[in-house]
């Protein structure tokens, strides 16, 4: 598991440091967006073939990580 989530960077130069594939300039965001808009993951790799199925288990992963958040809290 630990292999999967190494594949998300985070760069500030790279898409204003939002959470990235492998360096490239696509974000989590947009493939999670992909995926509920209904498209499978062999569209996606198709429609960005640079894009790897290990790529896509990694933003899963990232963004359920980010949902097991204990307790949420107002920064001031």
């Amino acid at each position: 598991m630990e292999a999967i989530i190494n594949r998300i960077t985070i760069d500030p130069e790279i898409c204003h440091g939002k959470p990235c594939i492998r360096g490239m300039r696509y974000p989590v965001e947009m493939i999670l967006e992909l995926l509920s808009s209904g498209m499978s993951n062999e569209e996606i790799i198709n429609d960005y073939p640079s894009i790897e199925p290990e790529d896509i288990k990694a933003c899963l992963l990232f963004a359920s990580k980010l949902a097991n958040i204990k307790i949420l809290s107002k920064v001031a």
